[in-house]
């Protein structure tokens, strides 16, 4: 088939890759002359594992190309992904202006039958609404489609080849036998598409986020209780885990969720039934408790050090909001950043892969390593912000021997206290007990 992706951001990207995996003939659009040269020359612009193999193998076999031609995407594509950006407006709303920009442009340019998709994460309402932009200036048929991605950072191409399931929203069943037939090769093992109203599609994709992003902040609550009473959150977790009803997933406590994902649309969830006159109580929990988690550890520095930071240097393990991808975006390890320099201290950081996008943020505020164990040198302690692999078996006596102050500040719990205990370092981590070195 024939397919169209208007964008190349993290959606646009992998969608197109995924597709032209299987034969399809793909045109990925981008309005970023400098960044489609790139991606002509074999640049993949995003970090995502194994994202580049597919990128490569695809480019040379002619399935993918890029173009800064929206008309020229058009005249290509049966089927037109919009995969573009619907940034948080500053009331917490999503911003449509990017999609609802190129479906009048779609429009005006489209010549003969398209199905329009909606990719990107929208509000209920929104095919409603690029079916009427899109109308004013149609002189053929077209469909709109609302089938939102459910790909995670770090996993995002094995989630678009091996989906678990694939939501589709259309009620015209010339759209929905294309879509069948276009994902027909990804859910060969029996995954289900499901057909549903476009409305119920949109709203889909939020419900999903949103729940786990709720998952994900009441197992903070419980640790931050766990800290209250003496309790260890790790057995709790195992005890609640081991329950078909409730399972193991998305249960680790820490110091808040980030991405580009969960944040936008649990906040775009809130204010859309706000708009709706339906106030979504939960919704603005999550929202409160995961901005005050990100800094769940600061009360702990201080205490440790006497709230007097100033002077005081700290290597960070983790920058990205979470292993295997470079995103920053409502990270923590950035609240956690500016509140230390803002106390005077000093930060000397690493992360395999998100150090430039910092960089870029940060400028010259805070210090790179080159390696996790460089950051260490010369500093007072360690925190660790993002759980990455490299850092579950570290070599504590580098550690000890680097560090003025043997203190470990754990916001993703990766180290077992008992082992913690025969290495004589002080370790604070999240809902459990505090350990204190006697040296």
């Amino acid at each position: 088939m024939k397919i169209s992706v208007i964008g190349t951001g993290y959606v646009g990207l992998v969608t197109g890759t995924c597709l032209a995996e299987t034969g399809n003939e793909v045109i990925c659009v981008d309005i970023d002359k400098e960044k489609v040269k790139k991606m002509r020359n074999g640049e993949v612009p995003i970090y995502e594992p194994h994202l580049d193999v597919l990128f490569e193998r695809n480019i040379k076999a002619g399935r993918l190309r890029f173009t800064t031609s929206l008309e020229e995407g058009l005249n290509h594509g049966e089927i037109i992904f919009l995969a573009l950006p619907t940034p948080e407006d500053e009331d917490g709303s999503a911003d449509l202006s990017y999609v609802l920009g190129v479906a009048e442009d779609i429009g005006r340019l489209m010549n003969d039958y398209k199905v329009i998709v909606d990719k990107s994460t929208v509000p209920v309402g929104t095919a409603e609404k690029v079916n009427e932009v899109i109308s004013k200036n149609a002189k053929c048929d077209f469909d709109v489609v609302s089938n939102p991605e459910f790909l995670r950072e770090g996993f995002a191409v094995d989630d678009f080849l091996k989906p678990e399931r694939i939501v589709v929203g259309s009620t015209s069943e010339r759209a929905i036998e294309l879509m069948k037939k276009l994902y027909k090769p990804y859910v060969r093992s029996g995954n289900p598409i499901i057909i549903m109203d476009e409305k119920s599609a949109e709203l889909t994709k939020y419900a999903a986020n949103s729940f786990l992003a709720t998952k994900i902040t009441f197992m903070n609550e419980i640790a931050n209780y766990c800290e209250k009473v003496g309790a260890d959150v790790s057995k709790v977790r195992i005890g609640m885990g081991t329950d078909s009803r409730i399972g193991k997933r998305f249960l680790f406590p820490g110091i808040g969720y980030g991405g580009s994902c969960f944040p936008k649309d649990v906040k775009a969830l809130h204010k859309s039934g706000k708009d709706d006159n339906y106030d979504f109580k939960i919704l603005e929990s999550v929202i409160d408790v995961n901005a005050t988690q990100k800094l769940a550890l600061l009360p702990k520095i201080k205490n440790h050090f006497k709230d007097n930071l100033k002077g005081k240097t700290f290597a960070m393990w983790g920058l990205a909001f979470k292993p295997e991808t470079d995103d920053i975006r409502e990270a923590p390890a950035l609240d956690i950043i500016n509140e230390l320099l803002n106390e005077g201290a000093k930060i000397k950081a690493f992360d395999p892969e998100a150090m430039n996008n910092v960089a870029r943020k940060c400028g010259d505020k805070i210090e790179f390593s080159k390696t996790m164990y460089d950051a260490l040198q010369g500093t007072d302690a360690l925190i660790i912000c993002t759980e990455w692999s490299i850092f579950r078996t570290p070599d504590f006596d580098k550690i000890k021997n680097n560090l003025t102050d043997n203190v470990i500040f754990d916001g993703r719990n990766l180290y077992d206290l008992e082992d913690i205990k025969k290495e004589n370092l002080s370790y604070y981590s999240i809902g459990r007990e505090a350990i204190i070195s006697q040296i």
